[in-house]
């Protein structure tokens, strides 16, 4: 049979807040409750009459508390499947059947990130919870295991709505969510002791919370996300984030944050690169500028301004399918209109931090560097050429290599007036790149003549200013750095084109 009546429960909880509703249900439906410690203290407290382990087990609580429920006639009323064999061990033994496990753990990582006190972490290393939530999760078939507080609805909901009754969907979905939570704890606690075994001591992951995405890449592998994604934005609608939402969404957020204190700035994102981005008087003609730059990959894009979405832009946007819709700010009327669609994703970002380190999973291991918060500004210009770039060409030579840092390389971004007009991403070569912006940016009606280009990388030939040339582009910003760079430098002064160095490269591998 599916379904199961809830009789009795265990109840050994760290935090006690949010019990209140359930122990009245627990009350009125007139379930067994067995608990400990201070979780017994508190019930009592609030009306209940509960049964303390000690007196199932005959053992008091030992070790200063680090013994409690470890014991075959708490462990034994749990993993006890409902058929006759089992049912006949747990009468010979005196053993009580339990039916529904709430628990929440000890804070192993609030008290990692709160003290230094190595004592004080390893108590909070909780045995007696994870070992509960692991075995009713297991005996799902039977059990409903409750892993934190953060699921005390679902089981205010199976009381008051459901009289107590679990349906087998109830229990396996709770069962999922506990090795979530079980997983997620271990591997905290695993953090914590390998640090000294981590890039030398100098990686802190942050696990915070941690959630099972739909699935990672594409649809055959696992996706899990582990963090605190509430920190940078708030979900005001649409679906669940899936694991390329996420990767697509933290792109954007770093791409704008180099907009952060512009004007009005809209980009458009795809597979993490951006296709299109624009700096104008108000987000409705940033949102216009930054669309023209590729508006047939627009269609399923992530969007991003860096102002409040009003509703004029609106109603320009609601019209082109998009994934995510990332903003400051919305207003009201805004929000009504992207409301229409259910599936529509829209983030309030909350801020633009960006951690100082960045690491990758590699061989087995892990690397880190620092992350590339370089902003290059005019000041940190060379000009190489014997024609100096107009204070115009400097705005888009600055605009240009914003970008050109958070495309992949090799990648030249092709600008004018503050708008993306071409770019070449992910070449094996420069020239491949180079072609690849011109050719784009002639596809999407741009004219060329006047344009700035940025490049990730120095130019080892002179090939990419000669097909700037051919294409009108007038000024170039790129790092520098090749002993061939005089080759460059020299067709530019022939060719009237102002060229600077940056002295900074962006590889985006």
């Amino acid at each position: 049979m599916s379904q199961r009546k809830i009789k009795s429960a265990l109840i050994s909880v760290y935090d006690k807040s949010g019990l209140e509703n359930i122990m009245e249900h627990l009350i009125s439906q007139d379930i067994k409750v067995y608990s400990t410690g201070g979780t017994f203290s508190h019930l009592e407290a609030h009306g209940l009459s509960p049964i303390a382990v000690e007196d199932i087990t005959s053992y008091p609580s030992i070790l200063d508390g680090r013994v409690k429920t470890l014991h075959p006639k708490v462990f034994g009323g749990i993993l006890a499947r409902r058929e006759e064999e089992h049912q006949a061990q747990l009468a010979q033994y005196d053993i009580p059947e339990i039916d529904l496990v709430v628990v929440d753990l000890y804070p192993f990582e609030d008290t990692v990130a709160s003290t230094d006190d190595e004592n004080a972490i390893i108590e909070k290393i909780d045995i007696g919870g994870i070992a509960l939530i692991r075995a009713a999760a297991k005996n799902y078939k039977d059990v409903l295991i409750i892993p934190s507080k953060n699921e005390y609805g679902f089981l205010e909901k199976v009381l008051n709505e459901q009289s107590g009754e679990t349906t087998l969907m109830d229990r396996q979905k709770m069962a999922a969510h506990a090795f979530q939570v079980s997983s997620h704890y271990d591997s905290a606690i695993f953090n914590y002791f390998n640090k000294e075994n981590i890039a030398g001591n100098n990686l802190k992951v942050s696990i915070g919370q941690s959630q099972i995405l739909r699935y990672g890449e594409n649809p055959h592998q696992q996706g899990i996300y582990y963090g605190n994604m509430e920190a940078m934005f708030s979900k005001l609608g649409g679906k669940d984030l899936s694991f390329n939402n996420l990767v697509d969404i933290d792109a954007a957020i770093g791409l704008m944050a180099e907009f952060e204190h512009e004007k009005p700035t809209f980009a458009v994102l795809k597979h993490t690169n951006p296709c299109g981005l624009a700096t104008r008087d108000n987000v409705l003609a940033a949102w216009k500028a930054a669309l023209a730059g590729d508006p047939v990959s627009a269609f399923g894009g992530i969007l991003i301004s860096n102002t409040e979405i009003d509703q004029e832009t609106a109603e320009e946007i609601k019209s082109l399918f998009f994934e995510v819709l990332i903003a400051p700010a919305f207003s009201p009327k805004a929000i009504d209109i992207f409301s229409i669609k259910k599936k529509r994703i829209l983030l309030k970002l909350n801020n633009y931090h960006r951690s100082a380190k960045s690491h990758k999973t590699i061989l087995n291991g892990v690397i880190e560097q620092d992350t590339d918060l370089s902003i290059e500004s005019r000041d940190d210009f060379s000009t190489v050429t014997t024609i100096e770039p107009s204070s115009e060409q400097l705005v888009d030579l600055i605009f240009a290599s914003k970008l050109a840092k958070h495309l992949k390389s090799n990648t030249i971004v092709l600008a004018k007036n503050k708008q993306l007009l071409g770019m070449g991403c992910g070449q094996t070569s420069r020239v491949d790149a180079c072609k690849q912006a011109i050719d784009k940016a002639g596809r999407m009606g741009f004219d060329l003549k006047g344009a700035a280009m940025a490049s990730d990388a120095f130019f080892p030939f002179p090939d990419c200013v000669e097909l700037a040339h051919q294409a009108g582009i007038t000024s170039v910003v790129q790092p520098g750095g090749s002993i061939k760079d005089q080759l460059s430098i020299d067709y530019c002064n022939e060719n009237n084109i102002a060229m600077v160095f940056s002295g900074v490269r962006h590889f985006r591998h």
